[in-house]
Parts: structure tokens; sequence; C-alpha cells
């Protein structure tokens, strides 16, 4: 039972619950093994069918009992498994949503996806499973070998002797299984991050022609999970039948000691009846629970993996001291020195970035790839804590480490390169922020955005459904939805990073004027390699390898002939 087993909340409810079930049903287990023998030892002493009658009512009770009880425990079981499953899956949404798109990157997205929807159910399976396995493992076994020291000492010694060893074996074969287990998690990773980057960018492999070449690369890495898994199962197959194997045994020897005191008239035979009846039922917990161990292992896993993630530290330190009730023209954002380390590699994303940003601007982020804009947009939004620094808001006396915190996330719009569409109608896609909106704030939200003539023309309109399941939305339309949720919320800060890069120039430049009207009397930051933009911001910053090199106005910056001006002669890009 590990660590995060424990840490579930009511589980030490249900597991008192179900120990004293289990104990009810052992002693369920005695009496049927009781009745049963004396049954069959008066009918072998030639007493008649009828003068067992009460014994055969008493057994059919006791049997009844017994699996009526296991339903009970089997039921509570998995009542608690979907509980816990649910709230696990609301704790790491809510974490990942706090973590931001940073995180999400780092872990990758197949993992995430994998998590939160098949993880999930693994989680539920092995809380299903192993409660009422550790309950009769613990508690059955017991039970039956008191009894059986009782009825014949001999008998005891030898089941006292062999779970041991049976025991041993099992953690031995579990140590083995966590080893492969483990090595099929990481290729199951793998192969989850794999397919989903394949099928983001599926277009693209066809239009280079390389779409072949990379259906080798999806062939080898299933190849690899595929062998990971089978070597899982081997080993399970094997640890099942060594279980039957020494279970059986033990068994027989204690029916080969049971049968000699008989010939010795040192036992009666419904008392070695009985004993022997009661045998497999002592190791049949350990038989199930190790049975089990393999089905439940991808849930432990997953188990793990989702409670890292959960624990996953967010800045907390000076949550107290930090207020924002409005941002106006006099409110006032800084960073000072502020640097974010790549853990992996030791390099710095962000370099000693100074930068104060007073009321309502535009201000453009330029750099080529990899130069850190992402990132800065990704501490301005408080999806990401700086590794060094100090942030300071206008509102608050004292400096912060981070904007992790909820109430500036209240006044932030985020819209990303590629914006998620959720499986629903048109309204909830476009009441993301503002769920409570009414219908017409949303008609208002999309005619702004340019999609009121698109939705009038749906079948079901504005409940008509979208994304995977609905219907289908280009790159442009996709980027307007964004653009609608921002029109409804009206926050006074917005945050783009690349939101137009993957898409066409003629697309681009219809979003274009729409984008400005959204943006006026708002604080925007606005990351983009498209130099065209930056004749719309007040403001403008060059990033390269982290560090700002240049910054100010257009005009300011084209007067220089600096990095600005050879980003613009590098691209070839024109600024009208």
């Amino acid at each position: 039972m590990n660590r995060e087993l424990m840490s579930y909340k009511g589980i030490k409810l249900i597991l008192a619950l179900i120990s004293v079930i289990t104990m009810i049903q052992s002693i369920c287990i005695v009496f049927q093994a009781k009745w049963l023998s004396d049954i069959i030892s008066s009918l072998f002493a030639g007493h008649s069918l009828s003068s067992v009658s009460h014994q055969i009512i008493y057994f059919a009770m006791a049997f009844t009992a017994r699996y009526a009880l296991s339903l009970l425990i089997k039921r509570r079981a998995y009542r608690f498994a979907q509980k816990t499953g649910t709230r696990l899956r609301e704790q790491m949404m809510a974490k990942l949503f706090q973590l931001g798109p940073a995180f999400v990157r780092r872990e990758g997205t197949g993992n995430l996806v994998t998590l939160v929807l098949e993880g999930i159910s693994q989680v539920k399976t092995f809380i299903e499973l192993i409660l009422p396995r550790m309950s009769s493992m613990g508690i059955t076994p017991v039970v039956i070998l008191a009894v059986v020291f009782i009825e014949n000492r001999t008998s005891g010694v030898i089941l006292l002797v062999t779970m041991p060893i049976l025991i041993v074996f099992m953690i031995l074969l579990g140590l083995a299984a966590q080893k492969k287990m483990d090595l099929q998690w990481s290729a199951y990773q793998t192969l989850s991050n794999h397919f989903v980057d394949s099928l983001r960018g599926i277009e693209t492999l066809k239009f280079l022609g390389l779409s072949k070449k990379h259906g080798t690369s999806i062939k080898r890495v299933s190849e690899k999970y595929r062998t990971m898994t089978m070597g899982t199962l081997r080993l399970a197959f094997l640890s099942s039948f060594a279980l039957d194997f020494f279970t059986m045994l033990s068994v027989a020897t204690v029916a080969v000691m049971l049968g000699l005191q008989l010939i010795n008239g040192e036992i009666f035979l419904n008392s070695a009846l009985m004993i022997l009846i009661l045998a497999p039922e002592y190791f049949l917990p350990v038989r199930e629970l190790g049975a089990d161990y393999h089905a439940t292992l991808n849930g432990k896993e997953a188990a793990e993996a989702i409670q890292s993630i959960i624990d996953v530290p967010i800045e907390q330190k000076k949550k107290n001291l930090f207020s924002l009730s409005k941002w106006d023209e006099n409110s006032e954002l800084t960073l000072n020195k502020v640097s974010v380390f790549r853990e992996e590699e030791g390099k710095m994303s962000l370099n000693c970035i100074n930068l104060s940003v007073k009321g309502f601007k535009k201000v453009g982020i330029i750099g080529e790839s990899g130069a850190g804009k992402s990132t800065l947009i990704d501490i301005l939004s408080g999806f990401m804590t700086p590794s060094e620094g100090e942030i300071k808001l206008s509102e608050n006396e004292h400096s912060l480490t981070s904007l992790t915190h909820e109430a500036w996330r209240k006044h932030i719009t985020y819209i990303p390169q590629t914006p998620y569409i959720f499986s629903q109608s048109v309204l909830d896609n476009v009441r993301f922020y503002k769920p409570n909106a009414s219908v017409a704030e949303v008609e208002k939200a999309l005619e702004q955005a340019g999609l009121a003539e698109l939705v009038e023309g749906f079948p079901d309109g504005i409940k008509e459904q979208i994304g995977n399941g609905g219907r289908m939305m280009s790159g442009g339309q996709e980027q307007r939805i964004a653009l609608a949720r921002a029109f409804l919320c009206q926050r006074p800060i917005i945050l783009l990073d690349e939101p137009t890069a993957h898409l066409d120039i003629e697309t681009e430049y219809e979003l274009k004027e729409t984008m400005m009207s959204l943006f006026n009397h708002k604080l925007v930051f606005f990351a983009t390699h498209r130099l065209h933009w930056m004749k719309q911001m007040d403001y403008i910053i060059v990033l390269n390898q982290g560090k700002i090199i240049e910054e100010g106005t257009l005009d300011n910056l084209l007067n220089k002939k600096g990095e600005f001006h050879k980003l613009i002669q590098s691209q070839l890009e024109g600024l009208e």
C-alpha cells in the first residue's frame, strides 16, 4: 500500500469499514467450512440426508452471507474509487491551470492527456482492487490460522511456515515487476507524446513529403512499447504460475499430514475435512493479491505520476501581501533582474530582464525562435515562477517573486498560438472566461470578433457543437473564438504568444483589424516574430538569447539601425 493511497481523503474510514466487513466474511468462511465438513462426515458415516438438513441450511446461509459481503466490499471500494478518481482529476486539472503552458510543454502534452484520461481510470482500478485485497490479506489468513491451530497444531505449523515463504517470493517478484513496469510506463509516456506530436504535425509532414519516413519512427516507438508490455506480461504469468504451484504444494502437504493422522486415529474426519477446506481459503487472499498486483501496477504508476503533479509547489510566500483591485492609467508593472533557468540544461531562458510598463500600452516582444519570448509571456501571465529577480506592482508595498496569484490572473486574457477549442457549443466555448455571460453578450462578442455571420449560418446557430466530435474550425476561425472570449470578458491586460504564427498572411491580415480594436484601452504584451505588427505597438522589446538587447518605440529602433533593423532586413518584411 503506497503513500499516495493513504493520502486520499476518506481512505481510513473506508479501510476500517472494509476491514470490519472482511472480519465478518472470514467468520462466515470458517463456519461454511465447519458445516460442510460436518455434512460430509455425517453422510460418510451413513446418516440420512434429512438428519443433516439443518446443517445444510446453515451452510447455505454462511455461503450466501460470504458472497453477499464480498459484493458489498466491491461496491464500497468501487464507489470510493470513483469519488477519489473524480477528485484527483479535478485537483490535477486545477494544478495544470495554475502551472500553465510552460509546465505542459515540459512534461509533454501527450503524457498529461494520457494521465487525465487513461491514468485516472487506471488509478480507479488500482484503488478498487487493492483495498479489498489488502484487507483480506491482513485479516482472513489470521482468522483461519487461529481456527486451524485450535483444530490441529501440525497443520497450523505447516500453514504458518509456508505463508512467509510465499510472501517473500511475492515481494521478489513484485520488485522485478516494478522494474519492468517502470520501463513500460516510460515507453508509454514516450509513445503518448510521440502520438500527439505526430497528430499535430501530420499536415506539415505530408506537405514536406516526410510522412512515410515519420511512420518508421512511430513504428520504432510502438515496437519498444510492445516489447516492454510483453516482458511485463511474461513476468506476470510466471509469478501467477509460481504462486499457484507453491500454494498447491502447501495444501498437498497439509492433506498428506491429515491423511496420516486419520490413519493413526489422531484426528476426527470432520476436523480433517474442515482443515482441508480451509487450507485453500488461507492462501486465497495471497493468490488474489498476487494476481491483481500486476493488474494494478499501471494504476500505481499513474497514481504516483498524478500525485507528483498535484504536489508541484506553487509560490505562496507573499500571497497575503498581493493585491490588485483594478488596472488603470496609473497602474505600473516592474520586472527587476528577472531570470529563468532551464533545469534540464542549466542555461538561461531569460537573463536579468528589467522592464517597467505603466497604464495602457501595447508592448511588442520580438526575437528569433528561442530568444525567450514565450518564457517572458509565461512569467507575465503567472504561468511560471522566475528563478531569480523580483516583480513590483504599484498597489503592492512589497516586491513579489512571481505573478502566480489568482488576483493577477483575473485581470488577464491569454491568447496562445493555437487556442484550445472544447468539444462543446460555440456558446460554451466563448464563455470560457465568463461562464455566466448571457446569450446576448456572447452574440455581441461574436460580432466584434467577426464570427456573427459564420455562426448564424450553422444549423444550430450559437448552440452548434464545435471541436472534436463537432464542426471543425479553421485556424483563423479558432483564433476568432479566442478573440470573442477576450471581447466578452473585457479584462484590462491581454497577453498574446505568437497568436498568428500558424496562419497564412492573408488570414493574419484579416484578423489584424479585429485584434487592434480589442487592444483599445488595454495593456497588451504581444510576442511575435512577424514584424508588421510592430507599427501598431507603442513600445518594442527585442530579445536575443534571453536578454533585452534593444527597446524603445518603432521610430527609435529604426533610427538606431541595430538588431531590430537587422531582423527586418533578414525577414524582408515591410511595415506598411
